[in-house]
């Protein structure tokens, strides 16, 4: 992530992060990590809560919120590139929520 700064009279005005990476290229280096490394591990004790997993180290944040995950996450890792995903869902957000367990 890059982040650029404002600082006038050694105040921090502007705070901006940058991605690192294409659209494309950041959700598939996201989904990977979430399918290969995580989803075994995580779903059946976190199902419907938010994980934010940062793409470049694969360490995540587990949260009922969009909001709360991403804040722990940079917390810990203050230039991550957070992928958001709701454990057991297709989507993070959706009209009619589905799970992954219902049949289309």
């Amino acid at each position: 992530m890059i982040i650029n700064r404002l600082i006038i009279n050694g105040t921090l005005l502007i705070k901006m992060r940058h991605p690192l990476y294409s659209k494309e290229e950041f959700s598939r280096i996201g989904d990977e990590i979430y399918e290969n490394k995580l989803r075994q591990q995580i779903e059946k004790d976190n199902f419907g809560k938010i994980v934010a997993i940062d793409i470049k180290t694969g360490e995540f944040e587990i949260a009922k919120d969009t909001i709360t995950a991403t804040k722990k996450l940079y917390d810990k890792l203050p230039d991550a590139q957070p992928w958001v995903v709701r454990i057991g869902y297709r989507a993070v957000h959706r009209f009619g929520a589905r799970s992954l367990k219902d049949p289309i």
